[in-house]
């Protein structure tokens, strides 16, 4: 396999490019040309760390590779714009195999509008994904950052809690799933190998006014933290509100650890936290639910600082997560 050879496949394989690009991928730098505002993020997947390929197909791992980079701008209310992708490949990834994980990152980008507007190949000893993101607005004031939560907003959940994490525990421990209908079983299975980004939700949420928001990448108690430090107030969440996936329950069982702990302590989920007043409520899961998810309020934001997670008995649950180098 030569660099200029995949290259020049994966040119071929490109989705159209958006309106703002005038020049794409093939020249030594991308240029663009957009209006308004912009929001950048950066995401890295890593084989061993994030996913395994004994357990996803090629294409998966290149989906996931852009969905979670996407997640970062579902969670700013931004319109998706440009990506930039970097491929680690190493020695056993032939040119054949490289374009399968292509045709994953390319087939989402054509399903959200993205334009592949640059990148790069490099050899690796481990596959790695690289993925950068370009987020469009109006204005700078049009994107939710983490910092805006109020006290007295509601806290709100878009979908469910439980499913990815889940789902990874049934690809490495297929006994887990002997009491999951096949149906439940592939679905969880799917939210952990081809998340999906809540691009339209986040900037339906967005425009009915919420004041932060975050996507659940590493678990509700972890990422919570994160928007109540930003923001310097307290999340004070219900647990018994806190939407739980099909099956999440019966999985956490096989494993030995409480339903409601599981799903809000482990990450992948890729849904959205956010604050918003309580007026805005009706409007905002009308907004939400004509994107294809439901909108949950789990609690309040008080006075104060971190994550508060009551159980119903009353216990406090912890606000755990997923750390990168933990």
């Amino acid at each position: 396999m030569g660099e200029f050879e995949l290259l020049a496949r994966i040119r071929e394989r490109l989705p159209p490019p958006g309106a703002r690009v005038r020049v794409g991928m093939g020249d030594d730098a991308a240029v663009t040309e957009p209006a308004g505002a912009t929001a950048t993020s950066i995401d890295t997947i890593v084989d061993g760390v994030h996913f395994r390929r004994g357990r996803s197909s090629l294409a998966q791992v290149g989906h996931k590779a852009l969905a979670t980079a996407l997640s970062d701008l579902a969670a700013m209310g931004a319109e998706p714009g440009e990506a930039y992708v970097v491929l680690a490949v190493p020695l056993d990834l032939d040119e054949d195999r490289c374009m399968a994980l292509f045709e994953g990152i390319a087939a989402l980008a054509e399903l959200t509008g993205t334009t592949l507007a640059g990148g790069d190949v490099t050899r690796s000893p481990a596959l790695a994904v690289t993925v950068t993101v370009v987020g469009h607005a109006p204005s700078a004031d049009a994107f939710v950052t983490r910092a805006g939560a109020q006290s007295g907003d509601l806290v709100v959940l878009t979908g469910e809690l439980g499913a990815a994490a889940a789902g990874l525990v049934l690809l490495e421990r297929p006994d887990a799933a002997k009491a999951l209908d096949a149906e439940v079983d592939a679905a969880l299975k799917r939210r952990q190998l081809m998340p999906q980004p809540r691009l339209q939700a986040g900037r339906a949420l967005a425009a009915a006014g919420a004041t932060a928001m975050i996507d659940l990448s590493d678990g509700l108690g972890a990422d919570g933290e994160h928007l109540a430090r930003q923001s310097g107030v307290q999340l004070r969440i219900d647990a018994a509100a806190l939407p739980l996936a099909a099956g999440v329950a019966t999985v956490a069982e096989a494993v030995g650890v409480e339903a409601i702990r599981f799903a809000a302590s482990r990450g992948e989920d890729y849904e959205l936290l956010a604050t918003l007043p309580s007026s805005e409520l009706r409007a905002a899961a009308a907004a939400v639910e004509g994107t294809g998810a439901a909108l949950t309020a789990v609690g309040e934001v008080v006075a104060g600082e971190g994550v508060e997670i009551r159980l119903p008995d009353g216990r406090l649950l912890a606000p755990e997560g997923f750390d990168q180098l933990g």
